[in-house]
């Protein structure tokens, strides 16, 4: 990618980073007032509605989608905007921040794995290695949490969380090789509000008992983590690979951590900050390539003779 172009999709990808940061504390927040299902139909309402908002004001055509794009939507918008946005508040209700990112940032090892069994990328190595050591990163977080069945609860809401984000991302990128970005941002995110329509009633009797700064930290999750971290995010995503892009979402955890600790007044356990770390090194470890190998001597000889 030429330098030039790379600047943008670099800022795209810091907007995400940071944005999808705070939304963890954000949801842990709010978490005391909304109740998980409410405040995902919440956030994905007000980000549909900006969403639409942007696709006015950028004024292209709809680019219809074919049969193939409209499934691929659906896994995106049900698994990635619905199921995960759930999961992950149902999740903050039993964990606190830093440790529910550090958990569902497996994410990117679950990607690899999925382009392997689906899109036929394969298991190399060091993806196995990696897949190895992220599961004991797991495995010592849920050790951690053992203390209470709520908490072990909690850790299984992010694997979910962190499965439905892997598959979003796989069904995403196809998606995007015709599709615009903002276009796929604002049908998948419209996918996910309608799947959460069963807790409508829900999240008009919890608004009605809301303080003002958790009714301002919904509008903030729908705005900001949802409208724009995830049309930055498919930005980025259809300007480069699900794979390099994925790894910069091993930044968010230690931000999660910073900013939990900073305006929560919270930091994970001791063993939870290290599975926490054992995961992340398990996803870098996924993504390592061999080295290529040098040709002989001898061969490189023969080759500047001819």
């Amino acid at each position: 990618m030429p330098r030039r172009a790379a600047v943008p999709v670099l800022a795209a990808v810091v907007v995400t980073v940071f944005a999808w940061a705070s939304a963890f504390v954000a949801i842990r927040a709010v978490g005391a007032d909304l109740s998980p299902g409410a405040l995902a139909l919440g956030r994905l309402l007000v980000g549909t509605a900006a969403l639409g908002l942007l696709l006015a004001a950028a004024g292209r055509p709809w680019v219809a989608p074919t049969r193939r794009e409209w499934g691929l939507l659906a896994v995106c918008g049900v698994g990635w905007f619905g199921v995960y946005n759930v999961a992950l508040n149902a999740a903050e209700q039993h964990l606190d921040a830093g440790t529910t990112a550090m958990l569902v940032n497996v994410g990117p090892i679950l990607i690899a794995v999925l382009a392997g069994l689906l899109l036929g990328e394969g298991f190399p190595r060091w993806l196995v290695a990696g897949l190895a050591v992220a599961f004991t990163g797991v495995l010592l977080i849920g050790l951690a949490t053992r203390g209470a069945e709520a908490d072990v609860l909690g850790v299984v809401l992010c694997l979910v969380a962190a499965v439905t984000y892997a598959a979003g991302v796989v069904a995403q990128k196809p998606v995007l090789r015709r599709l615009p970005p903002l276009q796929v941002t604002a049908t998948a995110c419209a996918i996910g509000a309608l799947c959460c329509l069963p807790w409508a009633g829900s999240l008009v009797a919890e608004l009605g008992t809301a303080s003002p700064g958790s009714v301002a930290g919904l509008v903030y999750l729908g705005v900001v983590p949802t409208a724009l971290a995830f049309s930055t995010w498919a930005y980025a995503l259809a300007r480069t690979d699900a794979g390099r892009l994925g790894v910069t979402t091993y930044l968010v955890p230690p931000l999660v951590v910073l900013m939990g600790w900073l305006l929560l007044d919270e930091v994970p356990a001791a063993l939870a900050v290290a599975g926490g770390a054992v995961c992340l090194a398990g996803v870098a470890l996924s993504r390592l390539r061999p080295a290529a190998r040098r040709p002989d001597p001898e061969v490189r000889r023969a080759a500047a003779s001819v």
